[in-house]
C-alpha cells in the first residue's frame, strides 16, 4: 500500500473528513486531496503531525507495504 492509500485509509477508519483533517493540520482541504491522489506529499513537519494524529510510525506511513 502506498502513502496516499495509507493516509486515506487511516483518515476514513477514524471517520475524519478531508476538511476536518485539514483543519487539524492547519492546511487546505485541497492539500489533503492532493496527498490522497498521490499528486503531492506533505512536508516533514506535516508528516510528523500526521504520525502523531494517527499514532503510527513514520516508517509505517512512508514505506511501501510490498517491500
Amino acid at each position: 500500500m502506498n502513502f496516499n492509500e495509507k493516509i486515506q485509509e487511516l483518515r476514513k477508519n477514524r471517520n475524519i473528513t478531508q476538511e476536518k483533517f485539514a483543519e487539524m493540520l492547519n492546511i487546505s482541504r485541497q492539500a489533503v486531496a492532493k496527498w490522497e491522489t498521490g499528486e503531492t506529499y506533505p512536508d516533514i513537519n506535516n508528516l510528523i503531525l500526521i504520525s502523531n494524529i494517527f499514532n503510527v510510525s513514520l516508517d509505517r506511513l512512508l514505506k511501501n507495504d510490498s517491500c
